[in-house]
């Protein structure tokens, strides 16, 4: 039963990725857009994720309960050291839900409306960064366990705020950047997709130089991770045919194809992730002194057959709603148009 629950704990984080990020990526795009621009993504925005955008963080909500259930030391090193950043991170995307949600339902139109647009969009852009710089923390080999003799610094600051920590958190956002112009090019108007297609092109390359970046300071840093990932077989495997799609995502974008570009844009996550993770799983957190394994001191066997039972019953029952749900509001298409 244990596969069955990191099935559903990967699932969930993939999810997550690719359907918040997407969200939080068009905030960015609204943001960093000139004001003709920006009151096209708004429109747009509004238009496709309104509906659903609070389906979005049931992925982030399944996968904090299946790490405090099934992995307590797991999650018990993740919610101390890092408790800064959680909180952080949650307070954005709580006063991101409240401006996306009273810059269209305030019944007054004033000056609150440049208030709550502001706000949404810093909102989308530090939530994400603080989303990476939580991932990067556990990479960085920064994270401090032993709480005798060290300072509050160095216990739950010097863990995530760090120059790794942060370029992670930058790339994550260029990421969520990213997934939200592949996503807008086959939600816009015809007139307002070469936009679009320009920033997917743009954020393309971001992705791309932030990632090496990270990979260039953890290397020269000696960040044991780096060290890791470059050395895997499995890694080499996985950046090669991430290159191969780069060739097929990058046509899809130019021939503005809906379809295509949301698959191989949704390929490369899925290769960003598992590059990321299969060298090193499951030492998913690496500290000053050790790793710590996601398999370390799991919950009773009679804890996960449970949880993992209830996921299933959840999966049979959520799943086909979540997909009736995308598909009543057109976000999931069979054929392109």
């Amino acid at each position: 039963m244990i596969y069955v629950v990191l099935f559903f704990l990967i699932f969930s984080v993939l999810l997550y990725v690719l359907l918040a990020g997407a969200d939080f990526g068009a905030g960015v795009l609204e943001l960093f857009s000139s004001k003709e621009n920006q009151a096209v993504t708004k429109k747009t925005l509004y238009r496709v994720m309104g509906p659903v955008w609070e389906a979005n963080h049931i992925w982030i909500i399944i996968t904090i309960v299946i790490l405090w259930v099934a992995f307590p030391v797991f999650y018990n090193v993740l919610v101390v050291s890092l408790h800064i950043p959680i909180t952080l991170m949650l307070l954005g995307i709580t006063l991101r839900g409240v401006a996306f949600v009273f810059r269209h339902y305030d019944a007054f139109i004033d000056k609150s409306q440049i208030v709550y647009d502001w706000m949404f969009r810093v909102s989308s852009l530090v939530t994400p960064i603080f989303i990476g710089m939580v991932f990067g923390a556990l990479l960085s080999s920064q994270i401090v366990t032993n709480q005798e003799s060290h300072s509050f610094y160095e216990l739950y600051i010097q863990g995530w705020f760090n120059i790794f920590s942060i370029l992670i958190g930058c790339f994550f956002t260029a990421l969520c950047t990213f997934l939200a112009a592949i996503l807008l090019i086959g939600e816009s108007e015809q007139e307002h997709r070469k936009v679009y297609v320009k920033k997917a092109r743009i954020a393309t390359i971001v992705v791309v130089i932030l990632g090496f970046l990270c990979l260039l300071y953890g290397y020269l840093t000696k960040v044991e991770f780096v060290s890791v990932f470059l050395e895997s077989k499995w890694t080499l495997a996985i950046v090669i045919i991430s290159g191969i799609l780069l060739f097929p995502l990058w046509q899809s974008i130019k021939k503005q194809r809906r379809i295509y570009s949301r698959l191989f844009a949704g390929l490369q996550v899925v290769c960003i992730l598992s590059a990321a993770f299969i060298p090193v799983f499951p030492e998913l957190i690496f500290t000053q002194t050790h790793t710590i394994s996601l398999l370390e001191n799991i919950a009773p066997e009679s804890t996960i057959s449970v949880l993992g039972t209830t996921l299933i019953i959840g999966g049979v029952v959520i799943l086909p709603g979540l997909f009736h749900l995308l598909k009543s509001f057109k976000m999931i298409k069979i054929l392109e148009r």
